[in-house]
Order: C-alpha cells, then sequence, then structure tokens
C-alpha cells in the first residue's frame, strides 16, 4: 500500500472513530428529544422507536405554560451571567500578573490554581453550607453567585494568562512611556486587545453557570429562587404534576439556549481553550 492510501486509511478510520464517539454522546440527547414529542400513549411502550408515530409540539406547550418554568429560566441566566462576569472580573487582574510580573513561586501558583480547579464542590459543599448559613447568604442568588465565581476563576486565570502571553509587552511599555501607570495600561491597552480572549472566557463561564447544579440544588430551596437545572429536577412530582415527556420537553428547551451559543461561538471558545493549553 502506498503512502498515500495508508494516509486515507487513517483519515478513514478517525472519521469512523469520531463518528462512533458523536454517535455515543448523541444517542441519549436524541432519545431525549424523542419523547418530548411522544405522546403519553407512546411512552411505555415495548418497542423502540427513535421517531414516534404521532409527533406532537404539546409537551413543550405544556412546560412553557408552566408558571414556574419561565422564573426557573430567567434564575439560570441571572445566575450564569452574573457568576460568568464575576469570574473575568477576578480572572483578568490576576491573570495579567501572573503573564508580566516575575515572582518567587511562580509556576507552583500557577499549579495551585489548576490543583483547586480538581477540588470537586462535592467534597466541600457541606461547610460551605453551614459557613453561608452563618452569614445569612443560603435562599441567595448572591451567595451562590459568590461561589459560581470562586470555583470558575482559577480557571479562567489560566486561560486568560495564556492568551496575554500572546500580547507584547512593548505596547504596554509605549503606553507608560506617554504617561500612562500600569494600571492604565492595562485597562487601555491590555484589556481592548484581550477583547476575544475575555469574551471567549465569558460564554465558555456562563455555559458552565448555565448547566451548574450542585450549589444552587445545596443552598438554594425556594422555588422562585431556583436556576433551571435545579428546577428540571423538581419539575416532576414537587411543584406539580408533571408528565415525563413534559419533562423531556423542559429538558430540551433547558439544553438549547447553550448548544446554540456553543455553536454559534465554538470558534472563539475552541481558540481561548488552546491558548491557554499550549502557553506559559
Amino acid at each position: 500500500m502506498t503512502t498515500l492510501g495508508r494516509t486515507r486509511l487513517a483519515d478513514v478510520g478517525t472519521y469512523v472513530a469520531f463518528g462512533v464517539i458523536c454517535l455515543f454522546f448523541a444517542g441519549p440527547l436524541l432519545w431525549l428529544v424523542s419523547l418530548s414529542i411522544r405522546t403519553s400513549a407512546e411512552i411505555y411502550v415495548s418497542s423502540i422507536n427513535l421517531w414516534p408515530n404521532n409527533p406532537t409540539l404539546e409537551n413543550y406547550v405544556a412546560a412553557l405554560n408552566n408558571p414556574l418554568f419561565p422564573t426557573y429560566l430567567w434564575n439560570g441566566l441571572k445566575l450564569a451571567v452574573g457568576g460568568a462576569f464575576g469570574a473575568i472580573f477576578f480572572a483578568a487582574p490576576a491573570a495579567y500578573a501572573l503573564s508580566r510580573f516575575r515572582f518567587r513561586n511562580k509556576q507552583l501558583a500557577m499549579i495551585g490554581l489548576l490543583a483547586v480547579q480538581m477540588i470537586s464542590p462535592l467534597v466541600i459543599m457541606v461547610p460551605l453550607y453551614r459557613y453561608m448559613d452563618r452569614i445569612g447568604l443560603t435562599d441567595s442568588h448572591v451567595g451562590a453567585m459568590m461561589l459560581y465565581i470562586a470555583i470558575a476563576a482559577p480557571l479562567f486565570t489560566w486561560m486568560l494568562k495564556g492568551f496575554l502571553d500572546g500580547i507584547p509587552r512593548s505596547l504596554e511599555e509605549a503606553a507608560m512611556i506617554d504617561g500612562c501607570t500600569r494600571f492604565g495600561a492595562f485597562m487601555r491597552v491590555v484589556l481592548p486587545l484581550s477583547l476575544p480572549g475575555l469574551t471567549s472566557a465569558f460564554v465558555l463561564n456562563a455555559i458552565l453557570g448555565w448547566s451548574q447544579f450542585i450549589i444552587p440544588f445545596i443552598l438554594i430551596s425556594k422555588p422562585n429562587l431556583l436556576p433551571i437545572a435545579v428546577g428540571i429536577f423538581n419539575f416532576q412530582g414537587t411543584y406539580s404534576q408533571t408528565s415525563t415527556q413534559t419533562l423531556a420537553a423542559a429538558s430540551v428547551i433547558s439544553i438549547v439556549p447553550a448548544v446554540v451559543v456553543f455553536l454559534v461561538l465554538q470558534r472563539f471558545i475552541i481558540g481561548a481553550l488552546m491558548s491557554g493549553a499550549v502557553k506559559g
């Protein structure tokens, strides 16, 4: 077999492997969509058909007509966007310091950021709940948002540090020669040039916050404060008698915003991830 033939065979094998992986991860999502357009008579059947015999959109109408569902969506959006803004607010100066300043144990500090990111929220949520309860921040979006920020900031500090490494220092030095302070150069030169990286980190952080479950599930108990991830969990049998197919429709609706945002901005997101992975 020629070199060209082996290359083409390797390419075919790669695409086949990617296709199998996509089917593995897309299978549950496709089945969820199938459940969301079924009637109650087609939910519990012995035969497995991906496409129902009588598809309907009534389940989506029922989900959207539930009085709590729009509240869940709004709460999820508020927590995701607020947590993303907060994480970027703290991550940007930290990333700038790691990118521009030299100090002892700098590499150890960067490894520590990743080590903190590896700690599961489940490990610390019990003491965190007791602490937040003592300071009156349970059943509060402010308290949940603070934890969103604390969990996301280390990862995005690392990401933004890699992006800032690609901005020439000579631009800041020229600004400081013209009279800018270090902070002024950071605000007027570095931040505008790092806007693509900041946007990517913000979008990725917002998507992660949208799907956050553990923090609001433990900290928030009032139905009118729950975000969409926890609201759907409590959607069936807690606040209303919701059918399985309506619950599936509500789940699909909650997934759509994150999927659409990722598909539209995937180049920026992947670019920021790769920038943080290969630099520094």
